[in-house]
C-alpha cells in the first residue's frame, strides 16, 4: 500500500480518484490548493503525488518548483488541460515524472502510478494474466493462448479491468467510470458496443453477460 497524495481542488474529480485510489489498496490524502498540496509533499509522508496544475494559493508549478528546490525526489503526475502542450512540456521540464490530460481514465492513470511507485524501488507487477489471457502494461501488448492480439487503447483499458478483478461482476456504470473516466454518461451503450469488440478479438465465451448485473470475465 502506497501513501498517494491528490493535489486537486474540484471535488469531483479529486473524489473520483480517492475512491480509485482506495479500492486499488493505496491510501489517498487530499490537498485542496497548493499550500497545502506543498506542506503534505515536504512532510516525507507520502509515495507519490498526483499534482493538478490549476491549484489556488500555489499553483502546480510553484508547487513542482519548491518541491524540487528542497531537493525532494518524490514522483510526481502532473494533470493538464486536454490542449495544454505548454503546460505539459513546462511540468515535464520543471521537474514532474509524468503527466496526464484531463479528461482521463481512471485506470490509466492507475497503471502509471503503478509505474511510478516500481521505479521507486516497489515491486508492483506490470503483466497481468488470468487463464490463458495476458496483458503487458508497459508494452500495452496482449496475447491469448500465447497468439498476439492487437486492441484500441480503450478495448486495453476495458480488459485491463475486468483482468484486475477477474471472476468479479462489473456493473455498466463501474466500467464507464473506471475505463471512461469521470465524464462517462450514464445512459450510454458504449460498453455493451466495447464488449462485442473485445469478444470478438479474445473470444466470446470469455466474458459473460449477467443478466441485470453486468458482465464477468470467466477465470
Amino acid at each position: 500500500m502506497a501513501a498517494i497524495l491528490i493535489a486537486e481542488d474540484e471535488p469531483r474529480i479529486a473524489a473520483f480518484v480517492e475512491k480509485g485510489l482506495k479500492a486499488a489498496g493505496h491510501s489517498p490524502t487530499i490537498a485542496r490548493d497548493g499550500r497545502e498540496a506543498l506542506d503534505h509533499a515536504s512532510s516525507g509522508e507520502f509515495d507519490l503525488m498526483v499534482l493538478d496544475i490549476g491549484l489556488a494559493v500555489l499553483d502546480g508549478f510553484q508547487v513542482l518548483e519548491a518541491l524540487r528546490g528542497q531537493g525532494s525526489q518524490l514522483p510526481v503526475i502532473i494533470l493538464t488541460a486536454r490542449d495544454s502542450v505548454t503546460d505539459t512540456v513546462a511540468g515535464l521540464e520543471g521537474g514532474a515524472d509524468d503527466y496526464m490530460a484531463k479528461p482521463f481514465r481512471f485506470e490509466e492513470l492507475l497503471a502509471r502510478v503503478r509505474i511510478r511507485l516500481r521505479d521507486q524501488g516497489g515491486a508492483q507487477s506490470v503483466q497481468l494474466t488470468t487463464a490463458d489471457l495476458s496483458l503487458d502494461l508497459r508494452t500495452r501488448m496482449v496475447s491469448v493462448s500465447g497468439r498476439a492480439v492487437e486492441l484500441s487503447s480503450r478495448e486495453f483499458a476495458l480488459l485491463e479491468t475486468f483482468m484486475r478483478h477477474p471472476g468479479q461482476v462489473l456493473s455498466r456504470e463501474q466500467l464507464l467510470s473506471r475505463v471512461w473516466g469521470y465524464d462517462f454518461d450514464p445512459g450510454s451503450n458504449v460498453v455493451d458496443v466495447y464488449v462485442r469488440y473485445l469478444r470478438n478479438k479474445i473470444g466470446g465465451d470469455r466474458i459473460l453477460t449477467v443478466r441485470g448485473a453486468g458482465y464477468r470475465l470467466v477465470t
